[in-house]
């Protein structure tokens, strides 16, 4: 079309009814999962479509932001493998090029990335965990490498999930339960053994963290953009919490002591080499009495250089005075026990190092692995946890380390509650509409449990600049991560349906270039599904400013008064990512 773009609906209606017709036939009863057919209705802009990088100062012309080629539908700043190679000294026997690298200013894109051909509102939750559209992720390598292992399987105009992975090709719950028969000695289940929140390495398409959510057990899935063709793509579309990262040269943006359960199901990570610097990072992760859980050949296999590897496995772990609990068909599990003096006396014994104190509440943010273990009295997580829906209502001893006091924080919990039903109202959408959401800062996380009567999941992220109350997240059962807004976050574009940023760019204001309030708007954009929601509450000129930008970035906006926390009128924006594409 020369250059111009134009608005175009969901569905044309006869598209729309033959997918209804498919899915009928796949599933005795198909509900509110594919949305309502429409007639397309075309309404032409002024922006671009022109290849456009970032310049210093931002400029965005008054014709609106221009539109990246259709090429870049799934750019992804920091993992864009073509700058990655560009790179040098990068450490590739340990997996480096698997982590973050963002461009600098000058290589980033300034412009909006658009949607692929005929791209399709998401099908919503609960289907999405079974099908997606096959033409919002039209990448057909996993379905032919791994269809036998029921990941998933072409279905024509769907993907289908059938919930199998390498190591469950028969089911994720039948895997689910054995792992809690393992553990319990088949007195019980992952939820009764007290697993409330699994780190799922290496998670493919994310099934095992799909089937966990029957037992409440909250999932932070991660995997890297490797040659497992968008994996986390697909996690994403379905409706599960995931994001890419890769266990290799950093630590992981999650605190420590955060997770009952890891969990490495053929996994693609070298947990023996390295003198077992990986493991150790797992160990820092891991609550007292938390679970590694392994299902992989070294487990079960006696040929090839299997035996040698869990020789090594065995060495690390019983160094970190892990116990070998459960060895069973392919897998093995471990637990974390409270040992303090076997530490010492292996420590004693050169056969660990024990870390040099550190701060503890700093944010784990392009932080260096550390090859040693934590002693008891430098970790963070000392007191006893509920399991969930109770430890919703957690009050965090982290929080009281940083001066958040328990009044501030039922405060929090309490305004949040109240200013959920008021969301709902402004946005005049079913909440069945809203499945993927990030709070991009989430403080104690209260907006996210004001969320947990919606079928929502929350990413939580607290800015890395700010007070570490990520901890005191992880301690409330909730899931979510370090970040600097500075820089683009590391998940696929049109992941999220609703974005929420309470006084997030007032933070950054003067953060300096690549911080500005352009960048984040662009960056929000990027993740935001079309006629997704962005909620932004801050102080009146930057609200103003936004209001202003909307429409040059193809959102909707409308302001509304409501009071914040200190009972004062303040701005608050609602905003809609308009449903367009190159045509």
């Amino acid at each position: 079309m020369g250059g111009g773009f134009a608005l175009r609906s969901a569905f044309d209606s006869k598209s729309g009814r033959l997918i209804m017709l498919l899915l009928l036939v796949m599933v005795a009863s198909f509900y509110a999962g594919v949305g309502n057919s429409s007639s397309t209705n075309h309404s032409l802009f002024t922006n671009k479509v022109a290849l456009s990088y970032r310049r210093t100062p931002t400029e965005i012309p008054d014709s609106g932001l221009d539109v990246c080629p259709l090429t870049f539908n799934e750019y992804i700043p920091c993992h864009n493998v073509t700058y990655v190679k560009q790179l040098q000294n990068l450490d590739l026997s340990r997996r480096e090029e698997l982590e973050r690298h963002c461009p600098p200013l000058d290589k980033r894109l300034f412009c909006l990335v658009p949607p692929p051909e005929d791209y399709k509102i998401p099908i919503r939750w609960p289907t999405s965990r079974d099908y997606v559209w096959r033409s919002n992720v039209n990448h057909t390598h996993l379905a032919e490498v791994k269809g036998g292992q029921n990941w998933v399987h072409d279905k024509g105009e769907v993907w289908w999930f059938p919930g199998g992975g390498t190591h469950f090709k028969h089911g994720a719950p039948e895997y689910i339960q054995r792992l809690g028969d393992m553990i319990t000695n088949e007195t019980g289940n992952l939820q009764s053994a007290g697993v409330s929140q699994v780190l799922d390495v290496g998670c493919g398409v994310a099934s095992f963290s799909a089937y966990l959510l029957p037992l409440d057990i909250q999932t932070m899935s991660f995997a890297p953009k490797d040659g497992h063709e968008n994996q986390i793509q697909f996690a994403l579309e379905r409706g599960i919490s995931a994001m890419i990262s890769a266990i290799a040269t950093k630590q992981l943006p999650y605190p420590s002591s955060s997770f009952e359960m890891v969990h490495c199901s053929r996994c693609r990570v070298d947990w023996h080499e390295n003198d077992g610097i990986l493991l150790k990072e797992v160990n820092r992760l891991l609550r007292t009495n938390g679970f590694f859980v392994y299902s992989a050949p070294p487990a079960y296999r006696k040929d090839k250089n299997y035996p040698a590897i869990w020789e090594k496995l065995v060495n690390i772990t019983s160094a970190m005075c892990w116990k070998l609990i459960a060895q069973k068909v392919q897998t093995a599990i471990w637990k974390k026990v409270d040992d303090q003096s076997c530490l010492m006396r292996n420590a004693d014994d050169n056969i660990l190092d024990i870390c040099d104190s550190v701060d503890d509440s700093a944010a784990s943010w392009n932080t260096p692995l550390r090859n040693c273990v934590q002693v008891k009295g430098a970790q963070t997580h000392p007191q006893e946890l509920p399991s969930r829906p109770e430890r919703l209502s957690v009050y965090s001893q982290s929080l009281s380390r940083i001066g958040i006091s328990q009044e501030q924080f039922a405060s929090d919990t309490a305004f949040w509650q109240e200013q959920i039903s008021k969301y709902w109202r402004l946005m005049n959408v079913n909440e069945t509409e809203v499945r993927n959401v990030m709070d991009m800062n989430a403080f104690c996380g209260g907006f996210a449990v004001a969320l947990t009567a919606s079928p929502v999941w929350v990413m939580n992220i607290v800015p890395a600049s700010m007070k570490n109350t990520l901890s005191a997240i992880y301690d409330r059962g909730l899931v979510g991560a370090f970040h600097d807004w500075c820089e683009p976050f590391s998940t696929y574009p049109r992941t999220y349906d609703m974005l929420h940023a309470n006084h997030l760019f007032s933070h950054y204001k003067n953060r300096g270039e690549g911080c500005t309030l352009e960048d984040i708007m662009l960056e929000m954009d990027r993740i935001a599904r079309p006629q997704g929601f962005i909620i932004i509450r801050d102080e009146e000129a930057i609200t103003s400013r936004i209001q202003a930008l909307a429409p040059k970035f193809l959102w909707d906006v409308e302001s509304h008064v409501l009071e914040n926390q200190e009972k004062k009128k303040e701005s608050v924006l609602i905003c809609r990512k308009k449903f367009w594409a190159i045509l």
